[in-house]
């Protein structure tokens, strides 16, 4: 069903998505059924993922911010039942961002745990070329595994945001208030004026904008895995190569030197959909 369709309607499904409608509105914007456009989804994130991997290589980035985002699958972790599917509950993306281009040069999908910050950390330090500075929030497990995937050819600092208690009431969810911050250097010698991860945590909220998936207090979370992982790769993608940044002008591709020129969104569609 999915070869049926015409560039010029796959392309529409796939820029409703990318602009944060959930399957069901597609499908009665589109009057295309919801199976066709998951399967449709799930086909070009497949194809978003293996270009994001071929894409995202040799890169000069000089200072990174890392954030991990929440999301879950099927359900939240709390109402797992002991014996259920580890491919079900919470889950976390792990994000990866250059401040100056903007571009996202790596990430990763998974539990929150110390394996797969390891492997997030390791992705990141092959696709890059030179010595970079990094920032992370408190998460331990950061520690171990920029150690373990740069070495001592890395300036690494931590952030540690303090916060206001949460309010209770009408208010309560509203975020609460930055009261403080406190940074630590940890490996290097990182700039302490650019130890932070205020930029990937704004790519975070761009990510609750844009994916149904993310979005928090709604039921269009994901059910599988599989389509998560997917949802993001186009995310990302689309991001990267598709979106144009409102300050730099250009595509974050494009300002990090990956790419010289603006992909259109029939473009991506057709390079991930044949």
């Amino acid at each position: 069903m999915v070869n049926r369709l015409s560039i010029e309607r796959r392309s529409q499904i796939i820029g409703a998505l990318v602009e944060g409608n959930s399957i069901r509105s597609v499908e009665r914007m589109t009057n295309t059924h919801r199976d066709t456009i998951m399967r449709l989804g799930f086909e070009v994130g497949k194809g978003c993922h293996k270009i994001m991997h071929e894409k995202m290589r040799n890169l000069t980035c000089e200072r990174i911010q890392c954030d991990e985002i929440w999301a879950y699958v099927r359900k939240k972790q709390s109402q797992l039942k002991p014996g259920e599917s580890i491919r079900a509950g919470d889950f976390w993306t792990f994000v990866a961002i250059d401040p100056e281009t903007k571009l996202v040069p790596s990430y990763f999908v998974g539990k929150r745990t110390g394996a797969n910050a390891y492997a997030f950390m390791r992705d990141l330090s092959e696709r890059l070329t030179n010595r970079v500075q990094i920032s992370t929030d408190g998460l331990q497990s950061y520690i171990y595994a920029v150690e373990d995937a740069f070495g001592a050819d890395v300036d690494y600092g931590q952030v540690v945001k303090f916060y206001d208690a949460e309010p209770i009431g009408p208010g309560r969810y509203s975020p609460p208030k930055v009261t403080g911050q406190e940074k630590t250097v940890i490996a290097g010698s990182p700039d302490l004026r650019h130890i932070s991860t205020s930029l990937v945590e704004r790519q975070n909220l761009t990510m609750r904008m844009q994916m149904r998936r993310v979005t928090r207090l709604t039921n269009g979370f994901s059910k599988k895995l599989d389509n998560l992982k997917a949802a993001v790769a186009l995310h990302f993608c689309h991001y990267n190569f598709v979106r144009l940044h409102k300050s730099l002008r250009v595509t974050p591709a494009m300002a990090a030197g990956v790419e010289s020129r603006l992909w259109s969104l029939e473009e991506l569609v057709e390079e991930t959909s044949r």
